[in-house]
């Protein structure tokens, strides 16, 4: 569409610049244009008995040129840049979500989940979205094949071609990696975000949600402001101490396994600082990585 428009717009541009020399070079200034009307608005009425002005004409020129100029630079190499293609993992509490939400809203791309992928193959209907349904229905835990070919799937469609895309938290092990990397599906950039597990376990044991609202507060980093809020705020069962232990220790466990499948492609970010500073950082490693590839 672009290239056609600078077509339209040179040409128009050489029908004037024509015109003009041919008339001046013969001692006249008159200049002779036929209607023209393109997709820019540009229309020129004009008939043997009407004349431009040397000045006027000139500025005509001038304001095509500038305007052509400006397509161009649209249309410039900048514009085809490849997509990124992002992983980003961290432990529960990590502030995985946060820069998450940062990246999609800063470079464009789809936020993928499993959880979420795996939902929207099933409404669709697609043949691994029936194949997880079943398995859904029965009660049981959906096997890595499938998930790997609702990932595959969704990664291929049209959004994710044009836009790119962050894999959230995907994959959790060494198989679901070996397996991911066996459809042919390579990212630019796995993006780590390390917090000590102490302060994980803060941030998750002193959370509380809003059961009116659904507004999660943390009871030391950002408790509620009315004493009747605080009353009704309510702890989810596994936000307990022993469990977020146990949680961790699972990650622990798949994601040294899963880091050694990105070792040439991975950044470790400090997860415990600001989140504009983590933001910061997310921005140096992608371009880092975009500059490797």
């Amino acid at each position: 569409m672009i290239a056609l428009k600078l077509l339209q717009l040179s040409l128009f541009i050489t029908t004037v610049h024509s015109a003009f020399f041919s008339n001046s070079i013969s001692g006249s200034a008159r200049v002779v244009v036929p209607k023209f009307e393109n997709s820019f608005g540009i229309t020129s009425h004009m008939n043997e008995k009407k004349q431009l002005r040397e000045t006027e004409l000139f500025f005509n020129m001038d304001k095509l040129s500038h305007k052509l100029s400006q397509l161009h630079q649209s249309a410039s190499p900048e514009s085809d840049e490849k997509p990124y293609r992002i992983i980003i993992a961290g432990a529960p509490a990590s502030g995985k979500g946060t820069q998450c939400e940062l990246i999609k809203n800063n470079y464009g791309v789809v936020h993928l989940s499993t959880g979420d992928m795996l939902r929207a193959a099933v409404a669709d209907e697609t043949e691994v979205g029936k194949i997880a349904q079943e398995y859904m229905n029965s009660g049981k835990l959906v096997p890595d094949d499938v998930i790997i070919g609702v990932v595959a799937e969704r990664l291929n469609q049209p959004d994710c071609l044009e836009k790119g895309w962050l894999l959230d938290g995907f994959p959790r092990t060494r198989a679901q990696a070996d397996a991911l990397a066996s459809t042919g599906v390579s990212a630019d950039c796995f993006l780590f975000l390390d917090v000590p597990d102490e302060l994980l376990v803060e941030r998750v044991v002193g959370r509380r949600t809003d059961p009116e609202t659904g507004k999660i507060y943390h009871m030391k980093f950002s408790p509620p402001d009315s004493e009747e809020v605080n009353a009704r705020l309510i702890q989810r069962t596994d936000d307990t101490e022993e469990k977020v232990k146990v949680r961790l220790q699972q990650f622990h466990d798949n994601v040294d396994s899963v880091k050694g499948c990105y070792g040439d492609i991975m950044v470790e970010l400090d997860g415990n600082m600001a989140v504009t500073s983590v933001a910061d950082k997310v921005k140096d490693a992608l371009e880092k990585c975009r500059a490797a590839v």
